[in-house]
């Protein structure tokens, strides 16, 4: 059985407060985007469960990989027999894009219907969740307004179709725990369902993304990749979560084309959505 584990942008992200736990509440939309990994599940033909990984490095044990994880938590709830798992990774590492969970969300999705068990979505987004905070919107996979620690999730309506997104992804990674530290939690001025359902082009100065300020003073090059695409004619820019991804959306293929090529020392991608 083979699938594409898809990325997500986020569409304004407002921390609002730190948890007694640590972590922190927020306030985000998960969007899914068409930027893929590929993920393949087979019976194991040991009668050992194996993860493969190919394409971009994956630097991280297997045991502790996500999709590894992922697996093991079905095996430990339902009677499901060894697997072989290969995974392509295209989807970039430390970019604010999710690739990591949505190949988590992915393996549960596949496993549940590889072995037919016939688990709900609610009850696959609650495993979900107990292996990584965004996690859980991959397995519905579809526009989320998303609040606690950003596993309480609810539809919202959101439509890019039609509009081109460039990411815009340079050769550093922003660490999400560190990013988290530099923030002042506060609660948000203007209210984000209210600012997502006005026209992509009144969103700039209304949407914002709280990691902002701090990644960008520490990264200033990402600043300057916000700009740029602002000035090369997107309706909207932002960094996606807590970077180091910066994505732009525009009204025509060719313009986010033409942009892309300013970009010669990042990874970029062009996505008609």
């Amino acid at each position: 059985m083979i699938t594409f584990p898809n990325a997500k942008i986020n569409l304004g992200l407002n921390i609002v407060e730190r948890r007694p736990d640590g972590y922190h509440n927020i306030e985000t939309v998960f969007y899914p985007i068409p930027l893929t990994d590929v993920l393949e599940i087979v019976p194991a033909r040991d009668g050992e469960t194996t993860l493969r990984c190919y394409g971009n490095p994956v630097d991280c044990p297997v045991e502790k990989n996500l999709v590894m994880k992922a697996c093991r938590l079905m095996q430990e709830r339902y009677d499901i027999q060894p697997v072989e798992i290969h995974l392509y990774k295209h989807i970039p590492d430390g970019a604010g894009l999710g690739g990591g969970s949505s190949d988590a969300a992915h393996t549960l999705v596949m496993l549940n219907k590889m072995f037919e068990l016939g688990i709900s979505d609610a009850d696959l987004a609650a495993m979900a969740a107990t292996l990584g905070a965004d996690c859980a919107f991959f397995v519905y996979n579809r526009p989320m307004m998303a609040t606690g620690i950003g596993d309480v999730l609810s539809p919202l309506e959101v439509d890019l179709k039609g509009k081109t997104l460039l990411l815009v992804k340079p050769p550093v990674g922003v660490d999400t725990r560190t990013a988290y530290s530099r923030v002042a939690p506060a609660k948000p001025v203007v209210d984000l369902a209210q600012t997502i359902a006005q026209p992509v082009e009144s969103w700039d100065g209304l949407l914002v993304n709280d990691f902002e300020p701090s990644v960008f003073a520490a990264l200033p090059q990402l600043w300057l990749i916000k700009a740029q695409l602002m000035d090369a004619g997107a309706q909207y820019a932002a960094m996606s979560g807590s970077g180091s991804t910066v994505f732009g959306i525009f009204n025509s293929d060719k313009l986010a084309e033409t942009a892309a090529d300013t970009f010669a020392d990042c990874a970029t991608f062009v996505l008609h959505l």
